[in-house]
């Protein structure tokens, strides 16, 4: 072979070689073009609480703030209600966002930027409605982190990063995933437990919705161009509510252990939020209005647990009872020990779940059926969360 022959073949080398470099770089960067989400603001309760209620000023108390929550993954109290991760924690990781901070963890020291990822103003506690609306109710609340509340944290932020009419700020706001919830639980929750009837309950409906309907349209005005918003978890698998409900009648319970009647409330809630939120598609078409299906994620865990590996109706940190549930000594007194292995279960302290319940929920609706619209039709992204589980 000649120099002249030579000079072609290294040509179709350096050819060759660029095109691989490029394939590379394409796949290694599919993420962010698949998913492209520059930050996450979360919005919810304990459910979604990464360390706000924890330092929120003046000081609460809550169990959450003592060992042994936090010991799966972080291995410290961190405020969140669980052994571990929670939902929201699993979402960002599949984004590739950075771990996510409390809104108030930054704010008391000062920097939130864009760079961040994550805001989270979620609350352990939290209501959608007013501490006003449950105290004219008799209805005693800890806390005031209602979804309003939240709402105005995020205002507060957002004129610190970017000035709202300028085109740069509207464009990292519309490129940003909103997950409004889960909120609404406990505004249930927190009359259920004290003893209102569950027609008292059921009235407060149509208000919570409202409620939901009036903080996201408000998203939306801000700029909001995806927002997930999640229905509540199954009241009638709740330890919880099997301890304070149980009843020797079992007509109540289902053939799977959930009590009847409150899971039909729930899914009643769930059908009305849902109705709801097709209104707010038709008045802004042009906005992702994603309904996450806690519900029947969690459900599947509940009818099957074995399937997952998991103990259904039992709580990992707790003392006393079928359910391993006492509302006197609860996870977090110095009395109360956690299971030697929360992986293994669906509940972790009678209200919350554990981590491992909360990522197969996570898994259930990034990758499975149940979000609507699918999340996969709007973030392609594939992604291993450990488990070959189907749902």
């Amino acid at each position: 072979m000649n120099g002249e022959d030579r000079i072609p073949m290294r040509r179709v080398m350096i050819i060759v070689i660029a095109f691989m470099l490029i394939t590379y770089f394409s796949l290694t960067s599919s993420k962010s073009e698949s998913c492209p989400y520059s930050s996450i603001f979360s919005f919810g309760d304990s459910l979604a609480d990464t360390g706000n209620l924890y330092l929120s000023s003046p000081p609460l108390s809550d169990n959450c703030f003592f060992p042994p929550y936090g010991e799966t993954f972080f291995h410290n109290v961190t405020g969140r209600c669980s052994d571990g991760r929670l939902i929201i924690d699993f979402i960002a990781e599949f984004l590739g966002m950075p771990s996510v901070k409390p809104y108030l963890e930054k704010k008391n020291i000062g920097g939130w930027s864009w760079k961040d990822g994550v805001a989270n103003f979620a609350v352990s506690g939290a209501t959608a409605m007013d501490s006003t609306f449950f105290q004219q109710r008799g209805v005693p609340v800890k806390t005031n982190y209602s979804l309003s509340v939240q709402l105005t944290w995020f205002k507060e932020l957002l004129s610190t990063l970017c000035n709202s009419s300028s085109q740069s700020c509207h464009e990292e706001v519309k490129n940003s995933l909103f997950l409004v919830g889960e909120i609404g639980g406990n505004d249930f929750n927190h009359p259920l437990v004290v003893g209102k009837s569950i027609a008292e309950v059921k009235s407060y409906v149509p208000n919570v919705i409202d409620t939901i309907s009036s903080i996201t349209k408000e998203l939306i005005g801000l700029g909001a161009h995806t927002l997930m918003v999640p229905g509540i978890l199954p009241f009638g698998c709740s330890i919880v509510y099997l301890t304070i409900y149980k009843t020797k009648a079992e007509k109540q319970y289902d053939k799977f252990g959930c009590l009847k009647w409150l899971n039909e409330f729930t899914e009643n809630y769930n059908h009305k939020l849902q109705i709801e939120l097709n209104k707010l598609r038709a008045l802004h078409p042009h906005v992702n209005i994603i309904y996450v299906d806690y519900y029947n994620a969690a459900m599947a865990l509940y009818r099957h647990p074995a399937k997952f590996g998991l103990i259904g109706f039992k709580a990992c940190c707790g003392k006393g009872g079928p359910y391993n549930f006492n509302e006197s000594m609860k996870c977090g007194d110095p009395s109360v020990k956690a299971c030697d292995d929360p992986s293994k279960y669906i509940g972790w302290d009678g209200k919350h779940l554990t981590e491992a319940a909360y990522k197969l929920i996570a898994q259930a609706f990034i990758k499975g059926p149940y979000s609507h619209p699918p999340f996969s039709s709007l973030c392609l992204t594939d992604v291993n969360f450990g488990y070959t589980y189907t749902f």
